[in-house]
């Protein structure tokens, strides 16, 4: 909890912009630059939570770096979705798959856990099927790979936490929480755009977006904190 406690003041900015985007609540019918800053305050706030840890400590420590280069390409993402009605929608889609990506490379290949592989497995290709008949065009196989790419970076997410052996830390945890909630949000997406109109949709996308992206972001700290774990010892 000594972590706990250290990391929150540095994320006060990104609660109170997070407060900001859902008290403001822009129409997304009138897309703007300032709408798109608001949305995107938030991931903002996010760099300077990490870069808060020192410059030296996003160079030496790579996870961490991979994930604010990840929350770099998630801003640019959530302003092409702005646009996304004016065709800008394949970009953000694609500016999110290199999150993903690079979000897979800071959770690392080990330990593998084929379990954890086939659990996200087995989700991602049950949502795709359902999404499938739905799909057309491009999006049959752009879809195909997006979630083949998110359900990856859950695994990698997931097989971090190791619960049975008792090896896992609270930054473990609020990755695979993390990872999930971002599947959760873009289920969301997916099933707004391209299936049926979701009740509360925009409120379900953007508190489990924030969510993730805050969670997975304090994940990056795990190096810093058994650093200082080692000076004190």
């Amino acid at each position: 909890f000594f972590q706990v406690k250290s990391e929150g003041p540095k994320l006060v900015p990104f609660f109170k912009a997070t407060c900001v985007y859902f008290v403001l609540w822009l129409p997304t019918s009138s897309p703007s630059w300032f709408s798109a800053l608001i949305k995107c305050l938030p991931i903002f706030c996010l760099w300077v939570f990490l870069l808060a840890h020192g410059i030296n400590f996003l160079v030496s420590h790579r996870s961490a770096s991979r994930i604010l280069a990840g929350l770099i390409f998630s801003a640019v993402g959530d302003a092409f979705l702005i646009w996304q009605e004016q065709g800008y929608f394949i970009h953000g889609l694609l500016m999110f798959a290199i999150t993903h990506i690079l979000y897979s490379s800071a959770f690392g290949m080990k330990p593998l856990d084929f379990k954890a592989g086939l659990f996200t497995g087995l989700v991602c290709s049950s949502c795709y099927a359902f999404l499938y008949s739905y799909l057309s065009g491009p999006f049959t196989y752009l879809v195909a790979v997006y979630i083949a790419l998110i359900g990856f970076m859950g695994w990698r997410a997931v097989a971090g936490m190791q619960l049975c052996n008792d090896l896992w830390t609270w930054t473990k945890l609020s990755a695979c929480i993390g990872a999930m909630l971002f599947m959760v949000s873009d289920l969301t997406i997916a099933l707004n755009k391209f299936c049926f109109p979701v009740p509360y949709s925009r409120f379900i996308i953007m508190a489990t977006y924030y969510a993730a992206q805050m969670l997975i972001a304090l994940s990056a700290v795990e190096s810093r904190d058994e650093e200082d774990f080692r000076k004190r010892s």
